[in-house]
C-alpha cells in the first residue's frame, strides 16, 4: 500500500488597510477574466485585484484587477498560498456582499472559502503533488454573547453604512 505524507500548516493573509478579502477555489484558466467582468458589472469603480493560482500547465499564479497596488497584493499572497486553483481577490470601495452573488454565478468557481476584511488564516494540506486549501481561520475566537448594548451598536452600523433603513 503506498502512502503519502501530508504536512498541514497554516499561510496567513493580512489584508491592506481598508481592503476585504474574498478566498475561493475554481477549476479553470479562464477564472481570472471572468471574475474581473463580476467584479466590474456589480459595482462601478471598484477598486480590487486578483490572483489565480494555475495548478496544470505552467502552474504560473495569473492575475488583473483595477488597482496596481491590490493586483500586486493579490499576486503575492495567490503565490503565498500556492493551492491549486485558488484565488484572491483584495477590494476596496466595496464590501464582499456586493459582488458575493455574482461571483457565485462565475462557472468555473467551485467554492468561496472565505469573504473578510479580518486577518485570515488558511489550513493548507500540501503532499508531494501540491498544496489545498482544507478551511480557514477568520478573525479571532468568539469572546461571548451581545447583550443590549451590543444589540444596538449592531443595529446602529448596519444603518449607519446603510444595509438597513
Amino acid at each position: 500500500m503506498e502512502g503519502y505524507i501530508i504536512e498541514i500548516k497554516t499561510v496567513k493573509i493580512e489584508p491592506p488597510k481598508d481592503a476585504q478579502i474574498i478566498l475561493g477555489q475554481s477549476h479553470f484558466i479562464k477564472t481570472v477574466e471572468d471574475i474581473y467582468e463580476a467584479m466590474v458589472n456589480s459595482v462601478p469603480n471598484i477598486k480590487f485585484g486578483i490572483g489565480f493560482c494555475e495548478s496544470s500547465g505552467d502552474c504560473l499564479v495569473r492575475f488583473d484587477g483595477t488597482d496596481e497596488e491590490l493586483k500586486d497584493t493579490a499576486a503575492k499572497n495567490a503565490l503565498k498560498l500556492s493551492c491549486g486553483h485558488s484565488f484572491i481577490i483584495f477590494m476596496r470601495g466595496a464590501y464582499p456582499i456586493n459582488v458575493l452573488n455574482a461571483l457565485k454565478q462565475v462557472p468555473e468557481i467551485c467554492n468561496i472559502y472565505a469573504a473578510t476584511a479580518n486577518p485570515l488564516e488558511v489550513i493548507v494540506a500540501e503532499s508531494e503533488q501540491g498544496r489545498g486549501i482544507l478551511g480557514v481561520i477568520d478573525g479571532l475566537k468568539s469572546k461571548g454573547i451581545e447583550d443590549e448594548k451590543g444589540i444596538k451598536w449592531r443595529k446602529e452600523l448596519l444603518r449607519k453604512i446603510g444595509y438597513k433603513k
